[in-house]
């Protein structure tokens, strides 16, 4: 959450003249309500199945950018999934940048509590070993406009 994938993701395809998908926003535009709602209806284990079906399904196109929701690596299937339709960037943040591009973003379910930071600490705890498993490139993403960023992984992947 908060490393850029769905802006740096825009900066991306727009660079490589590419469609661009985002998983989260497909769920919402196929289920007709916003990830909170679908959360708060169907719970975490209930948004992360609507999540894996969208995903398989985007994954099956060619010749996209793809940015996914910060939870989907959990599952198996969806890192199998990335890691065999396509080619994966891991953008890498740290706790504090998270902390400061989601404070006041109320779309995200999982944050809206007391302590925010150490639910991300939580998740990154549990999600990096998998972003780095299914990683093709990593790119840290704090210090750089997303702009920069696009450009720095269209150099990593040679294209």
């Amino acid at each position: 959450m908060g490393a850029g994938k769905s802006t740096i993701g825009k900066h991306l395809a727009d660079e490589l003249h590419l469609e661009f998908y985002d998983s989260d926003q497909e769920i919402e535009r196929r289920t007709g309500a916003d990830i909170a709602w679908v959360f708060d209806l169907e719970g975490e284990e209930g948004f992360r199945v609507r999540e894996e079906g969208v995903i398989n399904d985007l994954t099956e196109k060619q010749g996209i950018v793809l940015a996914t929701g910060g939870g989907s690596v959990i599952s198996k299937t969806v890192r199998n999934r990335l890691a065999a339709r396509g080619i994966v960037v891991y953008l890498q943040t740290t706790i504090d940048k998270q902390v400061a591009r989601t404070q006041r973003d109320k779309r995200r379910p999982l944050l809206q509590n007391n302590d925010p930071e150490t639910v991300l600490r939580n998740l990154a705890e549990e999600r990096n070993p998998l972003y780095e498993e299914v990683a093709d490139y990593v790119v840290q993403t704090d210090d750089q406009s997303a702009r920069a960023v696009a450009s720095q992984i269209i150099d990593k992947i040679g294209l």
